[in-house]
């Protein structure tokens, strides 16, 4: 596994080059185990819902729906999606380029872009 790389304000982690918003670290420990427990609970119903699907079964779609719907609540509690939290008026650069945004000379600097010792 590759080491994951956070923007020096927090804000982001690096994948592929692209900026992908974190969690809210402001969340209660408690409460943050409790909203990627519900997030993984989702991913879980919408890998059962591609498999229903994917055997023809009738309430696929509207199981996907709900499992999709319950994903995006929970990365929208944690703060992944949904409005910013952060109070410092700065834009939301959540899946830009790395080099397209205000990292970019940061991230040019960490051995040329790519993850590893400074």
């Amino acid at each position: 596994m590759s080491e994951v790389i956070t923007t020096p304000d927090l804000r982001y982690i690096v994948v592929r080059g692209r900026l992908w918003r974190r969690a809210n670290p402001g969340l209660s420990a408690e409460h943050r185990a409790s909203l990627v427990s519900r997030l993984m609970d989702g991913r879980r119903a919408v890998k059962a819902a591609k498999a229903a699907e994917h055997e023809g079964r009738p309430e696929a779609g509207t199981a996907m729906k709900a499992a999709r719907a319950a994903v995006d609540a929970a990365k929208t509690e944690l703060g992944e999606r949904g409005p910013v939290w952060w109070d410092d008026d700065a834009p939301d650069l959540n899946r830009h380029m790395v080099r397209n945004t205000p990292y970019a000379s940061w991230f040019a600097a960490l051995n040329g872009g790519e993850p590893g010792p400074k």
